[in-house]
């Protein structure tokens, strides 16, 4: 198998409609030493013959390795098996329906070598189904220091971007902690970088915007869309979550655990909310304890109160958390009206 200096990992799955686009973008890459890795994810449409004809007939289309599988088995799946077959010595994720930037690949791993880093992330823009335009830029930034970068990502909510895609990162670091994305089909990225920022001691932040992330009315994001929400998917959503506390437990010693702790409590409360918002479309009913649990806390009240940073913001979400079940519901209800969530 060649050796490259790349990896571009994209999961296809149903892709017809954007998939042409997204190609052509990765393939355009100004750098030359680049594997294009696609794992068909059990799609039905044309997505693998677009794939193979990008194969046969585009001139780096020896480059383009594709990976079926025989069945859906979601994106976590396909990324993971990204990571496995990876010929790159750094990995770059892209989504099937968005695009990169020419240059995208030749300014990350300029960076990567030119500071010796692990990872680099580029700044990122999103496009509105009705053609809008969201710019989401990073300072340019060196963070070269154990731990500097999750202090960094952890100082705010989404310090860094929740997605899995647009950074570029070293393939042998995300296998040597055996670093995988969970089963679900939901904040599968979010959970994969938040605990990727932990693990990575030299990091870069550019910019540069060089991802556009393509809006789509589909998205399975997007429960605004539907009229009936299955209480299994929320409760499987709301176990994303639950992912994060229990990673937490390894890093009580860590100078941005406090921050840390309070990014995933507001993550449970932000669920919470927008629970309350389509409860009435949940079937079978979402009881009041099953959302009370969205607000389980990270941290216990002794470390708590030992936090040097953001110790009464964790304080108020933990004793919201313990309230009696109908009261922590109305009280997150009164919450998430005042900030327009519910």
């Amino acid at each position: 198998m060649k050796n490259y200096d790349v990896t571009i990992g994209i999961p296809v799955y149903q892709a017809e409609q954007y998939l042409s686009r997204s190609l052509e973008s990765a393939l355009a890459q100004t750098y030359s030493s680049i594997e294009f890795l696609l794992v068909d994810d059990g799609s039905t449409d044309s997505s693998l013959a677009i794939i193979q004809r990008y194969q046969n007939n585009h001139p780096r289309g020896t480059d383009i390795r594709v990976i079926s599988f025989e069945r859906n088995q979601g994106v976590s799946s396909a990324r993971n098996r990204i990571i496995d077959e990876a010929s790159g010595t750094y990995l770059y994720f892209m989504d099937a329906d968005d695009t990169i930037a020419d240059d995208t690949i030749k300014l990350l791993i300029d960076n990567i070598w030119r500071y010796e880093a692990e990872i680099v992330f580029g700044s990122y823009k999103k496009i509105g189904t009705d053609g809008s335009l969201e710019v989401y830029q990073y300072p340019n930034l060196l963070l070269l220091g154990e731990d500097q970068l999750a202090t960094f990502a952890y100082r705010k909510y989404a310090g860094v971007q929740a997605s899995a895609c647009n950074y570029l990162v070293k393939t042998s670091l995300l296998r040597a902690h055996c670093h995988r994305f969970i089963d679900t089909d939901y904040w599968e990225d979010l959970v994969f970088t938040f605990d990727l920022v932990t693990l990575v001691s030299r990091a870069v932040l550019l910019p540069d915007i060089t991802y556009s992330y393509w809006c789509h009315d589909n998205s399975l994001s997007r429960y605004q869309q539907r009229h009936q929400i299955p209480k299994e998917e929320i409760l499987r959503n709301a176990r994303t979550v639950d992912h994060l506390r229990e990673t937490s437990a390894l890093l009580y010693n860590k100078v941005y655990f406090p921050n840390r702790c309070y990014i995933i409590a507001m993550t449970g409360f932000y669920m919470a909310c927008s629970v309350l918002k389509r409860r009435h479309d949940i079937a079978p009913a979402i009881s009041d304890h099953e959302i009370k649990a969205m607000l389980t806390h990270p941290s216990t009240f002794r470390q708590i109160c030992r936090f040097r940073q953001s110790r009464f913001r964790n304080l108020a979400l933990y004793l919201l958390g313990k309230l009696p079940a109908r009261l922590c519901v109305m009280s997150i209800r009164c919450l998430g009206k005042l900030k327009k969530l519910v």
